[in-house]
């Protein structure tokens, strides 16, 4: 299917405002973090946000996971290519969501919380590792009424690919039945981020409500084992965890599940479901970098996301929306944040 900038994308997910320093181990300690974890914030988090402000230099960058793959597919494909929908605040830091994903080219259908102040997720940089903390706020607010109002739902029924991200299993699974629903019954394609290993751990349930629905699973080495762990699947090795869920039930049989797994630096590993139980498996090199060049990893994931459904969108081959996926990563960490560099670059294949 090639892109006619008529808004085949649509990504659902938590838009959230990220809040980013550069750190150590003593602010991780202080807040009991992982060095290179995502989780969502309690009680004992919420002076996360105003530490890092205060006393880390803490920048303000446009996040949620989804979003910045919204950004990122953008980026690669012709305008008016992508929607983004997600729940923010009436305030200063849902405008500055709205502002800086219009000028990336997203078209947001933002459902607006009047009583809730915009999500924020603390990023705690230290090295190139990153550690995400979420108070979801508003974005915990999102309905589905929203999705199904007349005026969003002839978008859903326009669009050709629905990505979702993982962590809005945490928030609202019947908005995302809805596009798996109307994916499976219409031959879509619905792609699903696992995003954080305690989706798979402590959101099992609403994961395997939709994971029939999935036609392409995308993680990264540690959602894996932590999807293998909670679904009794014993082997450690990544290929053997995408060959399980790649021949897991599925609603639409007219596609094959394909998983794809990255590995930080170690190739991605992607397999795809065949006739009888059978399993293509691929893997492909990433786009190396030195680590002079990498500034920050926040968004890595994201940006090869972005890449990678974009491919998708344009009906590249598997392999070549993986090589996307990695160019555009190869990129984004060289920026601040999960961002892209400016004046905008072209894709050639590896």
């Amino acid at each position: 299917m090639a892109a006619k900038g008529n808004f085949e994308l649509l990504c659902l997910e938590n838009p959230l405002l990220d809040i980013q320093g550069v750190a150590d181990q003593k602010l991780l300690d202080k807040y009991d973090l992982k060095a290179n974890d995502a989780i969502l914030a309690e009680e004992k988090h919420m002076g996360l946000y105003e530490d890092l402000l205060q006393n880390y230099k803490a920048v303000l960058i446009a996040g949620g996971a989804a979003q910045n793959t919204a950004r990122g597919a953008q980026y690669m494909l012709q305008p008016d290519s992508v929607v983004y929908i997600g729940c923010i605040g009436k305030d200063k830091y849902g405008e500055t969501l709205e502002k800086i994903s219009g000028e990336a080219g997203v078209k947001t259908e933002y459902l607006y919380d009047e009583k809730t102040p915009t999500g924020r997720c603390g990023v705690v940089i230290t090295g190139h590792n990153r550690s995400l903390c979420t108070d979801l706020a508003a974005a915990n607010n999102y309905k589905v009424e929203h999705l199904k109002s007349e005026r969003i739902w002839k978008q859903v029924e326009n669009a050709q690919v629905f990505y979702v991200g993982g962590f809005h299993l945490t928030v609202c699974v019947p908005a995302i039945k809805a596009l798996a629903e109307e994916a499976a019954s219409k031959n879509k394609t619905f792609i699903l981020n696992l995003s954080a290993p305690f989706i798979s751990q402590f959101f099992k349930d609403p994961l395997d409500e939709v994971l029939p629905y999935v036609d392409i699973l995308i993680g990264n080495e540690t959602e894996a084992a932590a999807f293998a762990e909670s679904h009794g699947i014993e082997s450690k090795d990544v290929k053997e965890i995408a060959k399980a869920i790649a021949n897991m039930p599925k609603k639409n049989s007219k596609r094959a599940r394909t998983v794809v797994f990255t590995q930080g630096t170690d190739p991605t590993v992607a397999v795809s479901a065949k006739d009888g139980g059978d399993v293509d498996v691929k893997e492909v090199a990433v786009h190396a970098i030195g680590d002079e060049k990498i500034n920050d990893t926040n968004g890595a994931g994201d940006a090869f996301a972005g890449g990678f459904v974009a491919g998708i969108v344009e009906g590249k081959g598997l392999e070549q929306s993986i090589d996307m996926g990695q160019w555009l990563a190869k990129l984004s960490i060289q920026e601040l944040g999960p961002s892209y560099p400016s004046p905008k670059q072209t894709y050639k294949s590896s």
